[in-house]
């Protein structure tokens, strides 16, 4: 397994990283990774990013993994109702107790990371070391800003829902030998979203990757995102050791610069504006 830096921490961490969400894991010698902001009680501050709920969520996980620290806290989307200084100092609180390693986001824009940059370099608090961001084949929205603010800051991307809730592996696709009611965590919740009609035939062209690979659809897709620049490392999930086996063994299989050039086509998400404009006016800004 290859290992890399997470943003600018020391923290070492495998390329694939397992999800643990429909699994209920217990933690042994592994890197622990959690969230806050989601609803843990019926009371009106049991949710956010309020001073209050950060701080007892985090005792209460700790209790309940038997840690006396995370590796990396997440703030689980941002919190339109709770200044974002108060949420940073609550984490930075946490680092200097000890209990909370490293601190990352989730789900945050371009915007929201450069706010929470400004803050965290003023009061020389603990800094973003990772947004967990959805990036694959089908979603290539994080080009178009994040990564490009994430690289300017070393916050590592750390990549949810890879194969878009299944949907890349060919099972829920129209030209999929499986039917569109096949098993799975999309055929119970279609999310994230996607358009059908742009994916599937990228889908069909993962399957013919993949047969010239002896590889599966699956497999294709998690090494195409592994070999993306933006890329730290991807959570993979899996119903049983066979599954987390087969993703794993994306790490290990090579893409040729041609079957990453039909992917990437087939792939191109359209510019929004101003980026199509501002393309239109580089043409006569190249070095010639």
């Amino acid at each position: 397994m290859d290992y890399c830096t997470l943003g600018r921490s020391g923290l070492r961490v495998s390329r694939l990283t397992l999800g643990a969400m429909t699994l209920g894991l217990d933690e042994s010698r592994m890197l622990v990774a959690t969230k806050v902001r989601l609803r843990t009680g019926s009371g009106p501050n049991d949710v956010g990013l309020g001073r209050p709920h950060i701080l007892r969520t985090v005792e209460t996980s700790l209790k309940r993994i038997g840690r006396d620290h995370v590796d990396l806290l997440q703030l689980h989307d941002r919190d339109a109702l709770v200044p974002l200084a108060e949420t940073l100092r609550a984490l930075d609180d946490l680092v200097r107790q000890g209990k909370v390693r490293h601190v990352g986001a989730c789900n945050f824009s371009a915007a929201q990371l450069e706010r929470a940059h400004a803050i965290t370099a003023a009061s020389h608090g603990a800094h973003f070391t990772s947004n967990q961001v959805h990036y694959s084949l089908a979603s290539r929205d994080v080009e178009h800003e994040i990564a490009a603010v994430a690289g300017e800051y070393a916050i590592a991307l750390m990549i949810w829902s890879p194969l878009a809730g299944g949907y890349l592996s060919g099972k829920y696709s129209a030209d999929s030998t499986g039917s569109s009611t096949a098993a799975g965590r999309r055929s119970k919740l279609d999310f994230p979203p996607i358009d059908r009609d742009r994916v599937d035939p990228i889908v069909h062209e993962l399957h013919a990757i993949a047969q010239t690979l002896e590889a599966t659809p699956a497999q294709v897709a998690l090494a195409w995102l592994l070999g993306r620049e933006a890329t730290s490392t991807v959570i993979v999930g899996a119903r049983n050791e066979q599954q987390l086996e087969d993703n794993l063994r994306a790490s290990e299989i090579a893409l040729t610069p041609d079957e990453r050039a039909r992917l990437d086509r087939m792939s191109q998400p359209p510019e929004p504006y101003p980026y199509w404009m501002q393309r239109l006016h580089d043409r006569d800004r190249v070095l010639g």
